[in-house]
């Protein structure tokens, strides 16, 4: 048998591209923060960068499209309990008690500025909502509280060691785990990325774009590829079940969307998802 700490020790060292990951993909990983996850930096300038994704997810119907593949994982349950972690601006959790009558919904983040903006809100305001600062690789419930825990478009701020124990977190306290994240491009496209992304450098140069271009451009790079993905299930629990579904949207930032269920849960068929 393998020893846990065994695990976690391969887990940490593990790269974004996998345990498979190529020599040059693994060249371009990198340990630069995002100014969300940064200590030193003003929260105005984090809250700069979560309105700007905010109005990106609204433009591009991200919000709405997220809200129905969560919905659609818990379809088979008349009044879901559903738990948002790295809510962030919480429009995902919006969505969700907008288009289902009896679902009820905690609206997390570990960004105490960020839960607080969202309880002083509509969405705060809402009786089937609960707001409330978490940490998702500590989570503070009982067991099976939740029917689903849904972490959309912020996974990636986890490292390898954080994120197997957000997995192991998630499905403790929900029977399904629905992480919606960027995908991580091919080692091509990794290197191809700076000469992609010259003509937003005008715009880079707009002090109010220049935040939300730099924290974009270091998501991409830390993203997870399915085999890490798998990989961090494996180590959470080696025998959860973990399943790719088809990407709520085809239309701006290409996803992973990914399903992850302990061996003694209810299985939701893929087909059902769809």
């Amino acid at each position: 048998m393998v020893d846990a700490s065994e695990v976690e020790s391969a887990i940490a060292v593990m790269p974004r591209g996998g345990p498979d990951a190529s020599w040059l993909d693994r060249r371009f990983q990198t340990d630069a923060l995002e100014y969300t996850d940064r200590y030193d930096v003003p929260d105005e300038l984090k809250q700069q960068v979560i309105t700007s994704l905010d109005r990106v997810g609204t433009l591009g119907r991200v919000h709405e499209k997220n809200a129905r593949a969560a919905l659609q994982a818990v379809s088979d349950i008349p009044e879901p309990r559903i738990l948002e972690i790295g809510a962030g601006h919480g429009k995902l959790s919006a969505k969700i008690v907008e288009y289902h009558p009896t679902a009820t919904v905690t609206v997390s983040d570990l960004d105490p500025a960020s839960v607080a903006n969202i309880a002083a809100g509509e969405l705060g305001a809402h009786p089937r909502v609960t707001t409330q600062v978490i940490d998702a690789t500590a989570i503070d419930a009982p067991d099976d509280s939740y029917d689903l825990v849904v972490f959309a478009m912020s996974f990636h701020h986890l490292p390898p060691a954080a994120a197997y124990r957000a997995i192991a977190e998630a499905t403790r306290v929900g029977k399904r785990f629905l992480v919606i994240d960027l995908r991580r491009q091919s080692s091509i496209g990794l290197a191809l990325s700076p000469i992609m992304v010259l003509p937003m450098l005008a715009a880079a140069l707009l002090p109010s774009v220049r935040p939300f271009l730099h924290d974009g451009f270091i998501s991409g790079l830390r993203a997870y590829s399915h085999s890490a993905f798998t990989a961090l299930g494996r180590a959470a629990d080696p025998g959860m079940r973990i399943e790719f579904l088809p990407a709520p949207s085809r239309f701006g930032p290409r996803s992973t969307t990914v399903l992850f269920s302990r061996p003694d849960s209810t299985r939701t068929r893929s087909n059902d998802l769809r």
